[in-house]
């Protein structure tokens, strides 16, 4: 793009607050007059109906980006809360067009505000949208003594999250509830998640926590290993010692997606997604009420996108995006399981297969033989009861196959 189009981009993406026009400064204000056409909610429209001069539109529902593309070219604006590229429509817009075309005016985001009037430091808060998303979301984040600013979804949410919170064993969590911020309406409340009842909540708010954790509460771990007893099973389920080498292995990244194939209880894919949470994954289970129990685990464990696939590989495999990892759980004995994920598994990525059988191992070995990689055993023991006293008692050892695609 030549130097005169980055002068003139065609869009502008205007953040703004509850104090409207009053709000911008001389340049937002300039675009905005100078749009042919402006889009926005109807209260952004609302907010800075003295300062259009265009023919003003909403946005369609469901949203959608498509009418601004469509008048590309044009001048255009668009008006969003606060910050455009935090959770707005400048970030969904900017997916689809260059940088250069258009011109971005942020304003202060809801966290932003949030943090200045209540003196929290915005790099040590974890900020997460809940707008139009699942609460379940938020249940990685629960651990004693985190600060949260969590952009909501109306009128009804701080009440559930509170809830939410009080269900899990942090009822004694502080809250703060901070109603349009920035605008003459502007107030904020605090309550604890237990027993919260403020009333009449601003359908416009934003809900800080400071996480207090009961002596019973059950918080998720930052590293890999979750204790099994938070997942509901029928046996079918990688143990704990087991899955948290599978997991060092598989090597999760911002953005990679798994393969959990032969997922059962769904805990590999889990917790591959909790390690960031732009992880993806997949897992592939044979049994419809396998894969139903996995989506509720990933659910209560603050991982609703895990998606599930019933069926049988390899033919469930085929159609499936590429890879980025693979765990092969289940079907390990299928020669045609495993070759078609080795074949479907992108360069670069990783393999890791588990063995409980002889003949399973026999099958590893030789993969292992043919194509190189690691193997471990992993053998372990626990300590039960033998009648009156105490004694190691002896888990099935593992087999574990780790190899990288060239």
């Amino acid at each position: 793009m030549d130097e005169a189009s980055r002068a003139a981009p065609w869009l502008s993406i205007i953040g703004i607050g509850e104090d409207g026009l009053a709000g911008l400064g001389t340049a937002a204000l300039a675009y905005l007059a100078g749009a042919e056409t402006v889009f926005g909610g109807a209260r952004h429209l609302r907010l800075a109906a003295g300062g259009i001069t265009g023919e003003a539109q909403t946005w369609p529902s469901p949203f959608s980006v498509a009418p601004v593309l469509a008048l590309r070219g044009r001048r255009v604006a668009v008006l969003t809360s606060g910050d455009p590229m935090w959770h707005g429509a400048g970030a969904s817009l900017l997916r689809e067009i260059p940088a250069e075309e258009a011109r971005v005016f942020p304003h202060a985001s809801a966290a932003s505000l949030a943090a200045a009037r209540l003196g929290w430091p915005l790099a040590e808060v974890t900020t997460l949208s809940l707008h139009g998303r699942d609460m379940a979301l938020l249940r990685p984040h629960l651990h004693p003594g985190a600060r949260l600013i969590l952009l909501t979804s109306g009128a009804e949410a701080p009440a559930a999250i509170a809830a939410l919170l009080a269900g899990l064993g942090f009822g004694d969590s502080r809250l703060a509830l901070l109603e349009a911020l920035g605008g003459p309406e502007e107030r904020l409340r605090t309550a604890r998640a237990a027993g919260f009842a403020l009333a009449a909540p601003h359908p416009l708010n934003t809900l800080a926590v400071e996480v207090v954790a009961a002596p019973d509460a059950t918080w998720l771990p930052r590293a890999p290993g979750l204790p099994d007893a938070l997942f509901e099973h029928d046996g079918q389920l990688t143990k704990r010692e087991a899955r948290a080498l599978a997991l060092s292995a598989l090597r999760p990244f911002p953005g990679g997606l798994l393969w959990d194939v032969g997922a059962g209880a769904g805990s590999i894919g889990i917790e591959w997604m909790l390690a960031h949470p732009a992880c993806r994954a997949i897992g592939i289970e044979a049994r419809a009420d396998r894969a139903t129990r996995a989506a509720a685990n990933a659910a209560a464990l603050g991982v609703p996108g895990l998606r599930l696939v019933v069926g049988e590989a390899p033919a469930a495999l085929a159609g499936l995006p590429a890879p980025d990892a693979i765990f092969l759980g289940g079907g390990a004995n299928d020669p045609g399981v495993f070759d078609a994920a080795l074949e479907a598994l992108k360069p670069g990525g990783v393999f890791v297969a588990h063995a409980v059988t002889l003949e399973t191992e026999a099958l590893l070995l030789a993969r292992h033989a043919a194509l190189g990689g690691e193997m471990l055993r992993i053998n372990l023991a626990r300590a039960e009861a033998v009648g009156s006293m105490t004694g190691w008692r002896a888990a099935m050892p593992v087999t574990q196959w780790i190899w990288r695609k060239p």
